[in-house]
C-alpha cells in the first residue's frame, strides 16, 4: 500500500480522501528537524503547505518519495530541480485557492483607497479625525495588473466590476485573450506604471521578475497612486517602495507578502501610509479545504493510477489520457530504447516527427517516453520526469515537428538520433491503434514488433550472408522466432531484424561481426508486449 506523510497542518478532508482512496496517510505536522529526518525515508508521498522545506537533507532522506504536494500554489520550499533529477513529481493546486487570494488583493487596494487600516487604528484610540482621512474613488479610475494569469484574471474581472479601467501587462496572453477578458493589453511593465492610479502584482517569483517593480517603475507612476503585493516578495523592490511611500510620491502601498518571512521588523512599518497581512493570500476556511481536497486526490492519482495533475515538473496526463496514450506510451519507449540499445552514446541531436493521428495527441508525454527509453541504457534512475532535464544537460538538441497528414500510415512517429557514431533512424505505428510496430529501420521499410531479443545487422547486399547468420546462431544453439530482411537501394545494403529465443553472448555477436560483408552488429532487449 502506498503510504503519504502530510508532514503539515492541512484540512482533515486530505486524511479522509487518502484513506477512502486506499493510500495509507500519516498526519504529523509540526516535528522537529530531527523528527522529520527520522521519518522522511517511509513514505512514497510527502504533503505540505509552506511550513516544511523539502530541500536539502530532509529531501536526502526521502529515498523512496515518488511525490511531493504542495497544497498551494508557490513551491519555494522544495527544490525542484533535485526532485526532477531524482525523478519525483513536484504537484501543486494552482485553482484552489485563486479566489481567495484574488479577494484580498481587491480588498487590499480598496483598504489602500479608503485608508481603512489607519481609520480603524484612529478610531479604536478614541480619536475621532473624520477629516483626516480623505480618501481615494476608485470608480473611473485606471488598474494596472501585472499577470493576468489564474488569479490576475479574477482580479481583473473583480476590478472591472468596480467600473475600473483596466490594463494588462502580461507576455504570454494573446490579444485575443486580452480582449476576450474586456482589459487593455500594455507592452511594458513601465508603460503600465505609468498609466495606471492602481498597481497590483500577480505573477510568480522568478529571476525575470525579483525587483520588476524598482525604484526606476515606482517613480514613473502618478503621485498619489497605489501599489500592492499580494503576489511574492522580492517582486517589489521594499527599499525603493520604502522610499516612494516616506516622500508622499505614493498615496499608499499594501503588502501580503515580504522578501524574507517571516518579518518582525522592517522599515516600511514606520510608514502609516503602508497597510500589511502576514501571507495570508491562501487563509480562507474555504481555500484551505479546496487545496487540501485537491492535493489529496492528485497524489491518490499518481501513487495508484499514475496519472499527472498540475505537475511543475512533469506534464500533467489525466487517467484517461494515460489509458489513451498507453500504446503509444509503450511504442515511444521501445523505439528510444531500441536505438539506445544499438547505437553508442554521445547522442547531439534528437529529431522526433509526429504523423497522422500522432501529431493530435498530448505529444509531451510521448517525447519523455523516447527519451527515457534513449538514456536509460547509458544512465542510471531515468525516469519520465527527469529525462528531459538529463538530455538538456547533456547538451542535446532535440528538435519536434508534428503533420496530421501521413503518406502510408494513419499514424507514425519518426524518430532520429544523431551523434558520435553518425545517425540512426527507426520509425513505428500502432496497428489497430493498439499494437505498436516498428516499420523502418534507417530507410529500409522493415516491420516488426518491438519486443524480444533483437539482433540488429546491416550488410553489404551480397549473397552468402543470411546462411553465413543462421549457422553461427543455429552452433551457439540460439533459435530464431523472427527474421526480418530490407534493403537500402541507394547504397546495395541490406538491414536484418533476427528475433531470438535467448540472448547471444558477445562471443556470438563478434562472430557476427567478423563475417565478410558485414558492416554492423547490435543486440537490443526490448521486453514483453
Amino acid at each position: 500500500m502506498a503510504k503519504v506523510w502530510i508532514a503539515d497542518k492541512m484540512s482533515e478532508r486530505a486524511i479522509e480522501i487518502f484513506r477512502a482512496r486506499g493510500v495509507e496517510v500519516d498526519y504529523r505536522p509540526g516535528l522537529s528537524d530531527e523528527e522529520k529526518l527520522a521519518i522522511a525515508g517511509d513514505y512514497d508521498g510527502i504533503a505540505v503547505r509552506s511550513s516544511t522545506t523539502l530541500k536539502g537533507a530532509l529531501l536526502d532522506a526521502a529515498k523512496r518519495v515518488k511525490v511531493i504536494g504542495r497544497a498551494g500554489i508557490g513551491v519555494d520550499n522544495i527544490d525542484v530541480e533535485t526532485c526532477s533529477r531524482r525523478g519525483i513529481v513536484v504537484m501543486n493546486t494552482p485553482f484552489g485557492n485563486t479566489i481567495t487570494t484574488a479577494e484580498l488583493a481587491v480588498a487590499h487596494i480598496i483598504a489602500a483607497a479608503r485608508q481603512i487600516p489607519q481609520a480603524t487604528a484612529s478610531t479604536r484610540a478614541g480619536r475621532w479625525e473624520k477629516s483626516r482621512f480623505m480618501g481615494m474613488e476608485l470608480t473611473g479610475k485606471k488598474a494596472g495588473v501585472i499577470g493576468a494569469g489564474n488569479i490576475g484574471a479574477i482580479v481583473c474581472d473583480r476590478l472591472k466590476g468596480l467600473h475600473m479601467g483596466v490594463y494588462v501587462y502580461d507576455p504570454f496572453i494573446s490579444d485575443e485573450r486580452a480582449a476576450a477578458m474586456g482589459v487593455t493589453k500594455v507592452a511594458t511593465v513601465a508603460e503600465l506604471a505609468a498609466m495606471v492610479d492602481v498597481l497590483t502584482i500577480h505573477v510568480p517569483l522568478l529571476p525575470a521578475t525579483r525587483n520588476l517593480v524598482d525604484a526606476q517603475i515606482l517613480a514613473s507612476m502618478k503621485k498619489g497612486s497605489i501599489v500592492v503585493n499580494c503576489a511574492r516578495g522580492g517582486i517589489v523592490n521594499e527599499d525603493a517602495l520604502y522610499e516612494a511611500c516616506k516622500s508622499g510620491h505614493l498615496r499608499a502601498a499594501a503588502l501580503d507578502v515580504f522578501e524574507h518571512e517571516p518579518v518582525r521588523e522592517h522599515p516600511l512599518f514606520e510608514l502609516e501610509n503602508v497597510s500589511f497581512t502576514p501571507h495570508i493570500g491562501a487563509s480562507t476556511d474555504e481555500a484551505q479545504e479546496n487545496v487540501a481536497v485537491q492535493i489529496a486526490e492528485q497524489m491518490s492519482q499518481y501513487l495508484l493510477a499514475g496519472a499527472v495533475s498540475n505537475a511543475v515538473n512533469v506534464p500533467s496526463l489525466t487517467e484517461k489520457e494515460k489509458r489513451q496514450l498507453a500504446p503509444y506510451l509503450l511504442l515511444a519507449s521501445r523505439m528510444g530504447s531500441f536505438i539506445g540499445q544499438t547505437m553508442r552514446p554521445g547522442y547531439s541531436r534528437l529529431s522526433l516527427q509526429f504523423e497522422g493521428h500522432a501529431a493530435t495527441v498530448n505529444r509531451k508525454p510521448l517525447v519523455n517516453a523516447v527519451l527515457q527509453g534513449l538514456l536509460s541504457r547509458s544512465m542510471e534512475e531515468v525516469n519520465e520526469v527527469n529525462a528531459g532535464m538529463l538530455a538538456r544537460e547533456r547538451g542535446i538538441e532535440l528538435v519536434e515537428t508534428a503533420c496530421e497528414h501521413s503518406d502510408n500510415f494513419s499514424t507514425l512517429i519518426r524518430l532520429q538520433v544523431e551523434g558520435d557514431e553518425g545517425s540512426r533512424c527507426v520509425s513505428g505505428t500502432l496497428f489497430d491503434e493498439k499494437r505498436p510496430r516498428l516499420v523502418s529501420f534507417d530507410t529500409c521499410g522493415i516491420e516488426v514488433a518491438p519486443a524480444g531479443n533483437l539482433i540488429f545487422l546491416q550488410n553489404e547486399d551480397r549473397p552468402g550472408v543470411i546462411a553465413a547468420i543462421g549457422s553461427i546462431l543455429a552452433s551457439a544453439d540460439i533459435n530464431i522466432g523472427d527474421f526480418r530482411l530490407g534493403r537500402r537501394e541507394d547504397v546495395r545494403n541490406a538491414v536484418a531484424l533476427i528475433q531470438v529465443d535467448s540472448v547471444p553472448d558477445e562471443q556470438v555477436l563478434a562472430q557476427l561481426s567478423e563475417l565478410p560483408n558485414m558492416l554492423m552488429v547490435r543486440f537490443a532487449e526490448l521486453g514483453e508486449l
